[in-house]
């Protein structure tokens, strides 16, 4: 489980691909204080195992399943990654709370400065949009962050200047693919409640007491 605050840009230091896998050598420092074999480390918000300890970093294993819900098929030596290791149970939680488990990639659609702020706009499928509401958490590309405004196509996150220069996203540009995974309180919602095919409204929630 992580929180969505990245604790440090990585860089690819290598990848070597079979048929439908990689492997992939990231470089990093602050993520690897305390790292074994075996510790998860948040990828660009994918959960990886770390495989092996090298010297420059950590190398880890990225599945064929992985391959397709994410971005990381996409990656190349040089490319900068956020990380985050697993959250302690003695940590703060600052973000929200992020499994590392990728529900699919949206794509940059805008990019706009607003004084300190920048805006990004992010266009993404319907069945992650279902899950994202205005005033609530998404983690794109691992980040937690929180959504101002949404709509059938797209979604726009407001990135402050702190969230700029301690992760990649205000680097990436207008086209690029990006990770998202959805706050995972409304998927567990609409699984209890037996509303899977049809969906939730404002009044059956109202009804049950939500």
């Amino acid at each position: 489980m992580f929180t969505g605050i990245i604790e440090e840009i990585g860089k690819v230091k290598a990848i070597v691909r079979g048929g439908r896998s990689v492997v992939v050598d990231v470089e990093a420092a602050v993520v690897m204080e305390g790292t074994k074999v075996g510790d998860s480390v948040a990828t660009n918000g994918v959960c990886l195992t770390v495989t092996a300890i090298t010297p420059t970093g950590f190398r880890a294993d990225v599945m064929p399943e992985t391959m397709d819900r994410s971005n990381l098929g996409l990656l190349r030596p040089g490319d900068r990654v956020n990380l985050e290791r697993a959250l302690c149970l003695n940590s703060r939680l600052g973000g929200h709370l992020v499994a590392g488990h990728v529900d699919g990639t949206g794509r940059i659609v805008g990019m706009e400065r607003d004084d300190t702020a920048i805006w990004i706009t992010v266009s993404a499928p319907e069945r992650i949009l279902r899950y994202v509401i205005e005033k609530g958490s998404v983690a794109i590309d691992g980040v937690s962050l929180t959504v101002a405004y949404v709509d059938e196509e797209v979604f726009k996150v407001s990135v402050i200047p702190h969230t700029q220069e301690e992760t990649t996203l205000t680097k990436k540009r207008t086209g690029e693919v990006v990770n998202l995974e959805n706050d995972m309180i409304a998927r567990y919602v609409e699984k209890f409640m037996g509303k899977k095919r049809e969906g939730l409204s404002v009044g059956f929630l109202m009804e049950n007491g939500f």
